[in-house]
Formats: C-alpha cells, sequence, structure tokens
C-alpha cells in the first residue's frame, strides 16, 4: 500500500525508471575507472613495445594484429556467456564490475612488467607480448560488455538513458585525460645526446604508473558496482539462437551504420595516441600531449550542459549529423596545410614546419564537431537495442553490446596495427626513439603526415556515417520507445 501511495504521488509526466544524477555518476566513476587501464594500455603500450623492449614497429603491429584475431572468437564468446548468465540479486550485469575487476587490473601490470630486464631473446620478449595483451583484451572484453549492457538495464527512460550516455562520456574524459596529463610528466627521463636534451620513456616508471592505474580502476570500478541498480528485467535465456541473433543485426541497417561508425570512431581513439611519437618526435616536446588533451576535452566541457536538451529537442541522430561535418573540414584542412611544404614555409620561414599552436587549435576546432558523436553514441546504440527488440521482438542487449565491442576492437586493430607499419616507413626505430628527433631520414615529417591524413579520412567517414547512414531519427525512434515500454509494462502486469 505504501508504494501505491508513492506511485500515485508522483508527477503525471514522470517516468517510472527516472535516474538521478547520484546514479549516473556512479555509472560515471565505473567508466573512468575503465578508461585508467584502457587509456594507458592504448596510448603507452606501443610506447613501452617499441622504446622500452626494443620491438620493431613492424613486429609490434603484427602483435597488434595477431592478438586481436582472437577477439573475432572472445567478443561472441563472452557475449553468450553473458547473456546465458541468469541474474543473481545483485542483477546480471552489475556482478561483473566487482569480479572482473581484479583480473584486468592484473592484466594491465603484467603488459607493462620490466621483463625485459631479465636478458630474454627478442623472440620471448615479442612472445611474452603477445601473451599479455591477449589476456589483458579477454578481461577487458569480459568487462565492456556487461558494463556497457548494464546502462539498458538501469532505465529505460530517454532522459535517462541520454544522462548515462552523458555521463559515461564525462566520466571516459575524465579517466583518460588523468592518464594523458599525468603520464608523459612521469614515465619520460630527460637526458643529453650530443648536447641536445631529449626525452626518453623509462621502463620503471612505466610499470610504476601502471600499478597506480590499476589500484585506481580496481576502487572506481567497484565504486560503481555499489552505486548502481538494475530496474529493467534482463532474464537469462539458454536456449537464445545467437546465430539467428547476430546474422540478424547484420541485416539491420541502424546496428550495421553503428558498428561502422563504432570501427571509424575507436579506430581514431586509438590512432590518437601516435600523437605521443608526434609531440615527441616532431615538437620536440611531450608536454604538448597535456596542452592536446585539453584541446581535444575541452570542446565536451563547453558543449557538456546543452547536449542533454539539444539532444532531446532536436534527436541524436540529427545533431550528430550535422556537428560532424565542422571535424570533416578542420581535419581535412590540417591534412593539407601540415603537408605542404609551401604553405609550411609560409608559416615559419626558418624551420619549414607546422607550428604547434595551429595543431592545437585544430584538435580544439575538430573536438567542438566530435563532441557530439562523443556524448551520444552509448544512447544510440540503447536506441539500437530498443530498435532491434521493437523489429524482431528479441532484446539482447549482451548480443548487441558483444557486436558493437568486436567492431570498436576491430577499430582499435585497424589503426594500431596500420599505425605501427607506417612508423615502420618512416624509419622509426629504436636508435630514433633512444635520441628523439631526427630529420636525416624524413621520420618526424612522415609522422606528421600520419598523424594528419588518417584521420582526415576518419572523420569524414563518421560524418558521411551519421549524416545519411544513420536512420533512426528523432520522428521514427517515438513510436518504438512506446511499443518497447508497452510491451513492458504488459509483462510486469502478468507477472
Amino acid at each position: 500500500m505504501a508504494k501505491e501511495k508513492v506511485k500515485k504521488e508522483k508527477p503525471v509526466n514522470e517516468h517510472p525508471n527516472k535516474i538521478g544524477i547520484k546514479e549516473a555518476a556512479g555509472y560515471t566513476i565505473a567508466e573512468a575507472g575503465n578508461m585508467f587501464n584502457l587509456t594507458y594500455i592504448s596510448s603507452f603500450l606501443k610506447v613501452f613495445l617499441t622504446d622500452v623492449i626494443g620491438i620493431s614497429a613492424g613486429k609490434a603491429g603484427t602483435m597488434f594484429m595477431v592478438t586481436r584475431i582472437w577477439d573475432c572468437i572472445n567478443d561472441p564468446l563472452w557475449g553468450a556467456i553473458v547473456a546465458k548468465r541468469a541474474p543473481s540479486k545483485n542483477g546480471k550485469f552489475r556482478p561483473y564490475l566487482k569480479w572482473v575487476s581484479f583480473p584486468l587490473a592484473l592484466s594491465t601490470l603484467l603488459c607493462f612488467a620490466p621483463y625485459h630486464k631479465l636478458g630474454l631473446s627478442e623472440g620471448i620478449l615479442l612472445l611474452l607480448a603477445y601473451v599479455t595483451y591477449i589476456f589483458y583484451g579477454m578481461m577487458y572484453t569480459g568487462m565492456n560488455i556487461p558494463f556497457g549492457s548494464l546502462a539498458s538495464v538501469i532505465t529505460d527512460d530517454p532522459a535517462g538513458r541520454s544522462l548515462l550516455s552523458t555521463f559515461r562520456s564525462i566520466g571516459s574524459g575524465i579517466g583518460g585525460a588523468v592518464v594523458l596529463f599525468v603520464a608523459p610528466m612521469f614515465i619520460y627521463n630527460n637526458i643529453e645526446v650530443n648536447g641536445k636534451e631529449v626525452q626518453q620513456a623509462d621502463g620503471n616508471k612505466m610499470f610504476i604508473f601502471g600499478v597506480a592505474m590499476a589500484v585506481l580502476s580496481l576502487i572506481f570500478y567497484l565504486w560503481g558496482y555499489k552505486s548502481t541498480k538494475e530496474r529493467i528485467p534482463s532474464e537469462a535465456d539458454p536456449k537464445i539462437d545467437f546465430k539467428a541473433t547476430y546474422l540478424g543485426l547484420l541485416k539491420s541497417r541502424p546496428f550495421v551504420t553503428v558498428a561502422l561508425a563504432g570501427v571509424l570512431i575507436s579506430g581514431q581513439l586509438q590512432f590518437g595516441s601516435f600523437n605521443a611519437y608526434l609531440y615527441k618526435n616532431y615538437f620536440e616536446n611531450t608536454n604538448l600531449s597535456m596542452l592536446g588533451t585539453v584541446c581535444t576535452y575541452l570542446p565536451t566541457v563547453l558543449l557538456l550542459p546543452f547536449i542533454g536538451k539539444l539532444s532531446a529537442k532536436y534527436g541524436k541522430k540529427e545533431l550528430c549529423g550535422k556537428a560532424t561535418i565542422v571535424s570533416a573540414i578542420a581535419s581535412v584542412a590540417i591534412a593539407i596545410v601540415a603537408n605542404n611544404q609551401s604553405i609550411l614555409n609560409m608559416l615559419d620561414p626558418v624551420n619549414g614546419r607546422l607550428p604547434a599552436w595551429i595543431y592545437m587549435t585544430t584538435l580544439f576546432i575538430i573536438g567542438m564537431g566530435y563532441t557530439f558523436v562523443s556524448l551520444t553514441c552509448w544512447a544510440v546504440v540503447m536506441d539500437v537495442i530498443d530498435y532491434q527488440e521493437y523489429a524482431t521482438g528479441i532484446r539482447n542487449e549482451s548480443a548487441v553490446y558483444a557486436v558493437y565491442t568486436f567492431s570498436r576492437k576491430f577499430g582499435q586493430t585497424i589503426a594500431d596495427t596500420l599505425g605501427l607499419y607506417l612508423l615502420q616507413w618512416a624509419r622509426y626505430d629504436k636508435d630514433v626513439a633512444g635520441i628523439g628527433f631526427i630529420e636525416a631520414n624524413g621520420t618526424s615529417k612522415k609522422i606528421m603526415f600520419i598523424c594528419t591524413i588518417i584521420p582526415a579520412f576518419v572523420y569524414t567517414g563518421v560524418w558521411l556515417l551519421m549524416r545519411f547512414g544513420y536512420p533512426l531519427t528523432k520522428e521514427r525512434l517515438e513510436p518504438i520507445y512506446a511499443h518497447v515500454r508497452a510491451k513492458r509494462e504488459a509483462a510486469e502486469k502478468e507477472a
């Protein structure tokens, strides 16, 4: 009776599964913990392998490609495990934040373990790199699929989902910014070579920083576990036909578009880690990593207060489709300017190089357009989950997230493999890594080419997909929300 009274006193237009800032903040904290591990691995493992372990860029590129082939099996496997697991009293997805966080933290430490000090051969060192990175990938998937699925069962309120997506992006930005700000100040040593001060990665410091990130991620995951609640029923179905489910996703235009966008978005985020080489070898200043982080994330901070209202008024597809053209134009422009020697000579008559302030300004402009995709991408995935239920009658959050996670990992694989092969093409080796800037073989200018031409293609692709490919407009989503909600209310009455 008390519950009925509370229900009647609720405002007429208030969604029954409305959530508040406190719970969204708990989800944010867990995502920040997620990014402590992911950003450090994504941004600096390549530097650890090439500069500390001494593995060639080409061999490291092959390692990233081969290890992620396992994800073709690993991601759907985790999706099946999560989907078939019956909910406990703590929910279906929340418990993973508690139990997987420990081995995930361990895997981060192992990736940066100073095994190069054991006097092992290059072949053994490379094998250890393979094993530790595969272990990390498996644990990260085991966390990311249930964590992503969790958002869809915390609430089915469209406003609440946008809130979760926005706050997840905030957590992502906070966790990523902490790593990108602090790591360059800690993991590099200033050394003198031929009378010139250069910066060199320190393996011991990289391991210590990995310990710090692992511990923080563990604490933040457990904090998120305590702060969230599953409201939407999501039962296990051991008879589910995963083959039919996955084939159905491949026939779904909304999902295929989102998956392709995920490949590009995740790939670009991963490819951004190659800026570590750009700052060290082209601009000769690793501290620019901090400024680059500010320029990348500041647009998110500035636009954050408006995203929710704009999404509600105009629609997520509409916002992303129009805003991302800003990123596309800016990325194409910097690719042209940075690789045209005549323009560079006018900008810098002495050295004929791109001034750092122009590159940083461009990062800010790109961020202004990309922020809309960044802050709404997870809400878009939840919309696709609802669309699949609307179109097929089957709701399977973990299957959607498994394939979407795989698409993002596929983008990361392309970015790392292509980037490292291109570093090999640029003649980046341990000698270059050891003494920093070398222009005799054109390495630094080739790195600039790599770090500008790829984003130009990626941001243009994201704009095309969101503007012309993704079909779920605000108008099309309204009956989908109503159908899914009515179906759920009917099931609750029958229960």
